[in-house]
């Protein structure tokens, strides 16, 4: 069995609309339409995403691309990160950095990445149950589930390389089968 997790590409950042609206830019959506050679494996039936606007647009460019209906799951979503809202790039890489060193504490508010790890692990078992399936979701819950997917403790040094990432698995066997690999642009 052979599923995939995709995180969401590039998107446009606008820091007066709320974080899981932000659709994807031009260049998200070039990467997005890449995925089709990196995402989708023959036998695959199903695409997943969060229910995030950034997921949604990436699953429907890829579900356009091979002819599937995608269909959405909340549990699917990133990190609540609401106490906070959006966070100028240099504050927010910080803060990302003290989620994951200290998994068991809430950074600012911020779910706990043991508490989000547990959400996308149980939500990824239940949506891959019935069968391989192409997930879209993002990158840090992709960090937390490939690391229960290794049986790692959680660290950043699972994150993923840029945004349009994805990573396989095996969902009978619950193991990874690879680690991250870039989307190209189409």
């Amino acid at each position: 069995m052979v599923s995939s997790f995709l995180t969401h590409a590039e998107v446009v950042v606008d820091p007066a609309r709320p974080i899981e609206s932000w659709g994807l830019s031009v260049d998200g959506r070039a990467r997005a339409a890449g995925a089709v050679d990196v995402a989708w494996h023959p036998g695959v039936r199903r695409i997943v995403s969060s229910t995030e606007r950034k997921a949604i647009d990436t699953a429907e460019v890829l579900a356009a691309a091979v002819g599937v209906v995608p269909e959405s799951d909340a549990a699917l979503g990133e990190i609540d990160r609401s106490a906070t809202g959006y966070l100028p790039l240099d504050e927010f890489e910080g803060v990302v950095d003290a989620f994951f060193a200290e998994p068991e504490r809430s950074v600012r508010g911020w779910e706990r990445a043991v508490d989000a790890q547990a959400r996308i692990v149980d939500a990824v078992r239940r949506v891959s149950a019935d069968g391989d399936v192409t997930i879209v979701s993002h990158g840090a819950v992709g960090a937390l589930l490939l690391a229960d997917l290794l049986r790692v403790p959680i660290s950043r040094a699972l994150d993923q390389p840029g945004m349009g990432s994805v990573f396989a698995f095996d969902p009978a066997e619950w193991r990874a089968t690879s680690g991250w690999t870039r989307v190209p642009r189409r």
